[in-house]
């Protein structure tokens, strides 16, 4: 089902706002420095399979710069762009869900959890590394071992929390033929 931009629109703000605020109040503390666990990704993961790539790509870049911003410490780019490019990829791996239309059975579970740890390796274990090295000219060691830690994390809270936000959303809705006319 094709979405109004208007309503795209509404839902890269909201979705933005909501990310910065799991970001920034609901973040856990981890054991490898300036790295947290964090639940924002698993409502990022469900607004891009429901409202698409630019979508999720937007709410990361946003909601992840105004966490960064709220911190005081500057926005570190590579870490906004690994969440922009994980929102933008769930968003076009996860195309063929039907939240829409109220349906999230084994193949959606599966394109879901396909586009998570996809989404995770390549913004965690790749690019925001990488991008570490090359715009902040940090070490090697230390950035590979935050980005392993944090994609390993996200995974699996993205996972609990996204799957958990399907499974109630696709419930919530009314299934597409449902609505019968009483005569």
């Amino acid at each position: 089902m094709k979405k109004s931009p208007v309503v795209t629109i509404v839902a890269i703000g909201i979705g933005a706002a909501l990310f910065f605020v799991l970001g920034r109040f609901v973040a856990i503390p981890s054991p490898v420095p300036n790295t947290n666990i964090s639940t924002q990704y698993g409502l990022l993961a469900f607004m891009a399979a429901l409202f698409g790539p630019l979508a999720g790509l937007l709410i990361g870049l946003i909601g992840h710069a105004l966490i960064d911003f709220s911190y005081g410490w500057g926005i570190w780019w590579s870490w906004v762009i690994a969440s922009a490019v994980f929102g933008g990829l769930v968003g076009l791996v996860a195309r063929k869900i039907r939240l829409s239309d109220g349906e999230f059975g084994k193949k959606d579970l599966l394109a879901f959890v396909l586009a998570v740890v996809l989404g995770h390796a390549v913004a965690w274990f790749a690019i925001a590394p990488v991008l570490d090295i090359v715009i902040y000219a940090e070490p090697a060691n230390k950035v590979f071992i935050q980005g392993l830690f944090a994609g390993a994390a996200n995974i699996v809270t993205t996972l609990i929390i996204g799957l958990l936000l399907c499974y109630a959303y696709a419930a919530a809705k009314p299934k597409k033929g449902s609505l019968k006319e009483e005569k």
